[in-house]
């Protein structure tokens, strides 16, 4: 695995991960005791995500590098989050609420952006 592919991976996880502390949070469910349901909806994104990763080119260099394709990293968490919720569902045998998917989909497809233009912004300048 090239070294920037390494990059964009571990920051893509990290960027899953905030907005999964972030969006518990905003719940008031940020302590140690709710770390088995975020991981329950950390682990089925990051699964997700990374099944569409290859769909969507989004680690290739004339991907990353060109600010102008910002749009698919979003484009390819609203598919990633409903699939994510599903396996969530399946996870915790809980019902699958559509209104999860969307709010999962948007808040995540945000952090990739922010993730995904400080990543183009720090490597056009190297």
């Amino acid at each position: 695995m090239q070294k920037k592919t390494l990059h964009l991976a571990l920051g893509d996880l990290l960027a899953i991960a905030l907005v999964t502390v972030i969006g518990f949070a905003t719940h008031g469910e940020a302590d140690l005791s709710f770390l088995p349901r975020m991981a329950a909806a950390f682990f089925p994104l990051s699964i997700a995500w990374f099944i569409l990763v290859p769909v969507y080119g989004l680690f290739r260099a004339e991907v990353t590098s060109n600010w102008r394709q910002l749009w698919r990293p979003m484009l390819a968490m609203t598919f990633a989050a409903p699939l994510a919720a599903v396996l969530r569902g399946l996870i915790l045998n809980a019902p699958i609420l559509p209104i999860f998917a969307v709010v999962l989909a948007s808040t995540s497809a945000l952090g990739m952006l922010v993730w995904r233009g400080i990543y183009w912004a720090i490597t056009r300048r190297g």
